[in-house]
């Protein structure tokens, strides 16, 4: 098989075990680029709790973020951990929406995508992996986003060494799948559901909907 139909063949196959994973989950697009910072280094059950009180705070505002005491941002952010760290990043990503689009994402996101990238990753604190979870979940853009547990299934298979760069692993998809927004959500959306099940640092490979594959046809 050719790598697009080896990609296709384990979209299919973890599509068949999960079913539709409805990613991101947030109430707009705005809430969505603060879980992308918060979810760093933590676990989304704790994002949640986070953003709630954000919510309840009024502070899923581009503006409000920018206005709210950094102290008082931190606490409220205090259950997604590393709480001082992220309350400056989710400063620094508002700052930046206020000053690039007046606050106003419709204007954002209207930029070309290659620009808006390389803008975000501008921004104190956002790498590839956020700013691409940015211009696929919130802005809808075709672009593949990499973590860890892409990393290491891809690498458990053969498809990428253990040194590849994020580049490279972006590569893998991007140059051999269709360009294709909801394709590329709802396939990393699986790879982390795959991972979390079956794929963790110990691989229970009898459980995984992956067993056998990229060479099982």
């Amino acid at each position: 098989m050719d790598m697009e139909a080896i990609l296709m063949r384990m979209y299919e196959k973890m599509s068949e075990s999960f079913g539709p994973q409805h990613w991101w989950p947030a109430e707009g697009p705005l809430e969505m680029m603060v879980g992308a910072v918060l979810t760093q280094n933590t676990s989304w059950r704790n994002v949640e709790k986070a953003i709630e009180g954000l919510k309840s705070r009024r502070l899923i505002d581009a503006g409000a973020l920018c206005r709210v005491p950094f102290e008082e941002l931190a606490q409220v952010i205090r259950p997604a951990g590393y709480y001082n760290i992220k309350a400056r990043r989710l400063k620094n990503l508002a700052e930046f929406i206020v000053q690039r689009a007046a606050g106003d994402l419709d204007v954002l996101f209207g930029e070309e995508t290659p620009a808006l990238r390389e803008a975000l990753l501008g921004i104190k604190g956002v790498g590839p992996e956020t700013a691409d979870s940015i211009l696929l979940y919130a802005a809808g853009r075709p672009v593949f986003v990499v973590d860890a547990y892409t990393h290491r299934i891809l690498g458990r298979h053969g498809l990428i060494s253990e040194e590849a760069t994020y580049d490279e692993t972006q590569s893998c998809f991007m140059d051999h799948l269709p360009q294709d927004a909801a394709l590329y959500n709802e396939f990393h959306a699986l790879i982390v559901r795959t991972a979390k099940t079956s794929c963790g640092k110990r691989p229970n490979c009898a459980a995984c909907p992956l067993d056998g594959w990229p060479a099982d046809d």
